[in-house]
C-alpha cells in the first residue's frame, strides 16, 4: 500500500497519497454516504507509511465537507501530528470562501503543526 490514488466523484474528494516522498492531497468535495468508511484506509496509510516518523507535506483543498467528514480530517490530521517527525499543512481555499478560511483556522488552533492558509482565485 505504497500509494492511494482515488478519483474524485460528486460525494467523494480526489485522493493522492505517495510515499516517495511523502505526500498527501485531498481535493473536491468530501460529503460521502458513510465517512469512516471511505477515510478508514487513509487512516490506516498514515499510520503504516509514518510508523517511523518521516516529513510529509499534507494538501487539502476541499470546496466544501460535512460533518463527519470533519471529525474524519480532524482524525487524519491528529495522527500526522503525532506520528510525522515533520509536517505542514497547505490549507487551500477559495479567497470570498469564508467558511473555509475559518474551517482551516479552526483545525490550524487545534492541530500542532505549521499551517499555511493559501488564498486561491475563484
Amino acid at each position: 500500500m505504497s500509494t492511494i490514488q482515488l478519483e474524485g466523484t460528486a460525494k467523494t474528494p480526489r485522493v493522492a497519497f505517495h510515499d516517495s516522498p511523502l505526500s498527501m492531497e485531498i481535493s473536491g468535495r468530501s460529503i460521502p454516504e458513510n465517512s469512516i468508511a471511505f477515510y478508514t484506509p487513509l487512516l490506516e496509510w498514515v499510520d503504516e507509511h509514518l510508523k517511523t516518523g518521516g516529513t510529509v507535506d499534507v494538501s487539502i483543498r476541499l470546496e466544501y465537507f460535512n460533518t463527519s467528514s470533519s471529525k474524519c480530517l480532524m482524525d487524519l490530521l491528529k495522527r500526522v501530528e503525532q506520528s510525522a517527525a515533520e509536517a505542514t499543512v497547505l490549507w487551500y481555499y477559495e479567497e470570498d470562501d469564508e467558511d473555509m478560511l475559518e474551517a482551516g483556522e479552526d483545525y490550524d488552533a487545534i492541530i500542532d503543526m505549521p499551517f499555511r492558509l493559501i488564498a486561491t482565485a475563484g
